[in-house]
């Protein structure tokens, strides 16, 4: 993450504003919540995400006319410009991770992580009525 951070810091961008406007290409409009989802952002943080991403003229926003609560928001011409040129430099970086870590790692790599989001998203199992050793008690086993 630290060569995307500093990409993303050579143009003013932040990784959270970045997840956001890359969200934002896979659809024309969004709901806001919707967004909050794709993105795994809390909408209190998203809100003021979209308050600085709309300021900077990356992205726009209106309200659903059949519900003025609700709003939709989309990547202006100005954010997939920005997109653009943050995007070639993010493909080299992709580049340069997978050419040190490798192709076939990168790849099993994110099978796992694929399925470590899909395991946690079902329902948790019943917890069994065993007692569970607490985090002191099983740091005190591992000294031993």
């Amino acid at each position: 993450m630290r060569e995307f951070r500093a990409a993303l810091r050579r143009h003013g961008m932040t990784e959270q504003q970045w997840r956001v406007l890359r969200a934002l290409t896979a659809k024309d409009e969004i709901e806001i919540l919707a967004l909050a989802d794709v993105t795994f952002l809390l909408p209190p943080s998203l809100s003021r995400i979209l308050r600085d991403l709309e300021e900077r003229n990356l992205i726009l926003r209106r309200a659903i006319p059949e519900d003025l609560r609700r709003g939709l928001v989309s990547v202006s011409p100005r954010g997939m410009a920005m997109i653009k040129t943050v995007g070639v430099q993010s493909e080299a970086i992709y580049s340069e991770i997978t050419r040190r870590f490798g192709a076939e790692k990168l790849r099993a790599l994110h099978e796992l992580l694929e399925l470590l989001e899909h395991s946690l998203a079902e329902p948790a199992p019943a917890a069994s009525p065993k007692k569970h050793a607490t985090h002191a008690q099983t740091r005190a086993l591992e000294r031993k």
